[in-house]
């Protein structure tokens, strides 16, 4: 995910990352720093992105912003289910998806709430 976002994937737009391999550091990075968006892998295991991203919308009031990556096409329903703000697709196209996390993060700056996005 890194690679096809880059450090600075728009002018003005300056990425940095946390990683967290499991759902209890996610939550701890969440607790302890602003983050702004969540980059959630939807076939990792054992606890798969779809479902870190719908139990992070079900225990925070004001969850940031949440991506998901899923293999099939098929497998959109389910991020759907993960109420995620966004879908990305695997192998991840670089242009397509520096744009989308540009736009949820931006979205965010400007305290609209983004519509569920397909890229």
């Amino acid at each position: 995910m890194r690679s096809a976002i880059g450090e600075a994937p728009a002018e003005g737009v300056r990425i940095e990352y946390a990683v967290a391999g499991e759902y209890d550091e996610a939550v701890a990075l969440i607790d302890k720093y602003e983050i702004d968006l969540v980059l959630l892998d939807g076939e990792a295991q054992p606890a798969g992105g779809l479902g870190i991203a719908r139990q992070l919308r079900d225990e925070f009031d004001e969850p940031p912003t949440l991506a998901v990556v899923v293999a099939r096409d098929a497998d959109r329903w389910l991020a759907a289910w993960s109420r995620a703000d966004a879908v990305l697709k695997h192998p991840l196209n670089p242009v397509t998806t520096g744009q989308t996390v540009v736009d949820l993060l931006v979205n965010r700056a400007a305290g609209s709430a983004p519509a569920q996005r397909a890229a």
